[in-house]
């Protein structure tokens, strides 16, 4: 390919990747406002809505990767996902119930989250056939999927579709659009393979016969107890914001509150710069310690959130969002080459979808229903601490249990 040629399909990628995410950061970081605000859902009921995520991590992208290699080429499959994803989405801008709204967001999500793999796939196969180095090319086009995901938020909160279902229609008329440019895509192949495999290993099941080994099967555990924190803040960040100190008179007219998924992005920039510190701190300090920080990082993260308001106390807010990258980064980043290290070739790919199960799945479903318990049962600031104090414990148990030597 000549030098134009490759920058178009750079281009291509960069605008399907900012699509890809741009669909997701127009209500995730918002929905909590609009259920615990304007449709008065329960702490538990918002909880359920983040969990959908964790449901569908523990089986659809393994299902739709075993269709995308077998009958129907990746980009289509996107294409038909995003069309799936994007008609439940208009669709549930129009429910006000918890009954009918939860099964709707549900299958919008199922059809959602296996394209972030899907979209990585159709990146990787464009880039191969181009004969162009996907570990070189790849990260700076991936990057643009944060931005879009940044501008989304920050576009729903100027709108001023943070507190109602607007942000469902922009969302999902994302996602038809995303679909519509699927279908220009550069076409992935499908497996012509006649090997006749197993569920157990089409499924990566194989890998949980690592639990076998004391140590991975620790790392495992607390990759679970760690993912408890994953979806917390994106589901009661902008309601604790928007709606608690929102009823404040003095804080009512403050920009933390106005603005709260403005004050929210900070986090996903933090995110972005924090990616590029881990090569560093990995080298010099080793996995253990990487981990320990996302951990503390994590303990920090809610402890500031319930310290600070937006008001005189506005950098404390600032502060947490900031530490997020490190807590996110650390652990995700670190913890999936801990894993590409430790495990044997024949099965890695399946060990790198244990650890989404995990942290992604199991971690992510039990911890959002647990935090909306705990909102419910304990209120704002009180449930941030709550957070923050089981995250610290996380953090010791790990710093006894998990034996690691460090090789410079």
């Amino acid at each position: 390919m000549n030098n134009s040629s490759v920058s178009n399909l750079k281009f291509r990628l960069i605008l399907m990747n900012f699509l890809q995410y741009a669909i997701w950061g127009a209500w995730l970081i918002s929905l909590g406002a609009y259920l615990g605000g304007s449709l008065h859902f329960t702490g538990l009921q918002i909880g359920s809505f983040y969990a959908t995520m964790g449901i569908a991590s523990l089986f659809m992208p393994a299902i739709m990767g075993i269709i995308a290699d077998r009958w129907i080429p990746a980009e289509k499959l996107m294409g038909i996902s995003h069309l799936l994803g994007g008609g439940f989405m208009f669709l549930a801008a129009g429910m006000t119930s918890y009954e009918t709204l939860y099964p709707i967001i549900l299958l919008s999500v199922m059809f959602y989250m296996p394209t972030i793999a899907l979209s990585n796939s159709v990146a990787y196969s464009a880039l191969n056939n181009a004969n162009l180095d996907t570990v070189k090319e790849f990260p700076p086009i991936r990057i643009w999927g944060t931005i879009g995901f940044i501008i989304a938020m920050v576009a729903v909160d100027l709108l001023g579709f943070k507190t109602n279902a607007n942000q469902l229609i922009f969302s999902g008329a994302l996602s038809i659009i995303l679909a519509l440019y699927s279908l220009t895509l550069p076409k992935c192949s499908i497996s012509k393979s006649k090997d006749k495999k197993s569920w157990v290993d089409l499924l990566g099941l194989r890998a949980f016969a690592l639990f076998k080994e004391k140590q991975m099967a620790i790392f495992f555990i607390f990759s679970m107890f760690l993912g408890v924190s994953l979806q917390i803040t994106n589901g009661f960040a902008n309601d604790y914001l928007t709606n608690f100190f929102g009823s404040m008179p003095q804080f009512g007219d403050t920009f933390g509150v106005k603005y709260s998924g403005v004050l929210i992005a900070i986090s996903q920039t933090s995110e972005t710069l924090c990616i590029l510190l881990i090569p560093f701190f990995l080298k010099r300090y080793g996995i253990k310690i990487v981990m320990l920080m996302s951990m503390v990082a994590w303990s920090l993260r809610f402890a500031l959130l319930g310290l600070g308001d937006p008001g005189n106390g506005v950098w404390l807010l600032v502060l947490s969002m900031i530490v997020y990258g490190i807590a996110f980064d650390f652990f995700n980043i670190s913890g999936s080459l801990y894993v590409d290290k430790k495990t044997d070739t024949s099965i890695r790919s399946s060990a790198q979808g244990v650890f989404i199960i995990m942290t992604n799945g199991l971690g992510a479903t039990i911890g959002s229903y647990a935090a909306g318990y705990v909102v419910d049962q304990f209120g704002y600031p009180n449930s941030w601490y709550i957070f923050a104090a089981y995250s610290a414990v996380v953090a010791v148990l790990f710093a006894f249990l998990f034996k690691y030597k460090h090789e410079q």
